[in-house]
């Protein structure tokens, strides 16, 4: 019983000091600056590079060394 007599007082005093507080709240603006992103893919490029025009090499090698046997 005297805890119904208390629930009244206390959620009056709660709302009245509820409505007594301010919040502000203030957003910075936020500043977005560019990302420079640099990737190598010389060394891949290199190997593929490699390997498609090495049967080019080793045939161009083999055309030399028969035209030099040949002479």
């Amino acid at each position: 019983m005297r805890l119904t007599r208390l629930i009244p007082p206390a959620a009056f005093i709660f709302l009245i000091s509820y409505g007594c507080t301010q919040h502000k709240v203030e957003v910075a603006p936020v500043e977005v600056k560019p990302i420079h992103i640099t990737i190598d893919v010389n060394v891949k490029v290199d190997k593929a590079l490699d390997d498609f025009f090495g049967d080019i090499d080793s045939a161009e090698e083999e055309i030399r060394t028969q035209s030099t046997s040949s002479e």
